[in-house]
């Protein structure tokens, strides 16, 4: 049985994206329960019959003959002008949809609509991604306006996500993107970004100390706030 046919249908089978190693070390299990199960029948008395050669010629399988694997389907998917092949992103690798196809695969999702960022957003997106984790203060001493409107628009959408507290006054909240990020730009990891290594180390500007500390009082207030409203009597219930 060729390698590439047991890691196709590993994926095919899995609802989730995997990995290249874990991809290895599911065919090593198998290899490994063959062997017990045959050691079993041994102690059992039992005629036991050997694992096929060929399981057992997988025994050593590990990343790299995966990718060469994942190469000779995805070779094959394209030389027989397939709807779909295998990438990669940051969890590993699924199978997906060609994008000329996207218009029809998209009626069998009539209630995602795909709707652009404005600008404004994938500026405030953008400074997220080159130089995550990052507080709210540094991302608005980068684009020089207020950014609560834009941040929470990402969060809503899933792109942006709460990653920590940064170790500054007042332990303001870091920001940082999300899976679907990488998903929805086709990217494995920051990396991937245009320009990721020169621009993740130009000097961004320093927000100021007020802007930290006015970042800190609204997060105490709204802790307040959240406190009050979950420790205020009920009201309007009748007896």
């Amino acid at each position: 049985m060729d390698l590439s046919l047991i890691v196709e249908a590993l994926l095919i089978a899995s609802s989730e994206a995997l990995s290249a190693d874990e991809l290895a070390r599911l065919v090593r299990c198998r290899v490994a329960e063959a062997e017990e199960a045959h050691q079993r029948e041994i102690e059992d008395g039992g005629q036991a019959e050997s694992p096929p050669e060929w399981l057992m010629a997988l025994a050593a399988v590990d990343s790299v003959a995966v990718l060469q694997a994942i190469q000779q389907l995805n070779d094959g998917y394209q030389a027989s002008g397939r709807s779909f092949a295998l990438l990669e992103r940051a969890k590993g690798w699924k199978f997906y949809t060609n994008p000329a196809y996207g218009e029809f695969v998209r009626l069998l999702f009539p209630g995602r609509k795909p709707e652009r960022l404005s600008g404004p957003a994938m500026e405030t997106l953008a400074i997220v991604a080159y130089r995550q984790p990052i507080t709210k203060a540094a991302i608005e001493a980068v684009r020089g306006v207020s950014c609560d409107g834009m941040l929470q628009k990402l969060l809503d959408r899933d792109l942006v996500r709460i990653g920590g507290r940064a170790d500054l006054p007042g332990r303001p909240l870091l920001y940082e993107t999300t899976e679907l990020f990488y998903e929805h730009f086709g990217i494995r990891n920051i990396d991937d970004l245009p320009n990721s290594a020169e621009l993740r180390k130009v000097k961004l500007p320093e927000p100021p100390t007020e802007a930290l500390d006015l970042e800190a009082e609204t997060m105490s207030e709204n802790r307040t706030d959240a406190e009050t409203e979950n420790h205020e009597p009920e009201a309007g219930i009748k007896q």
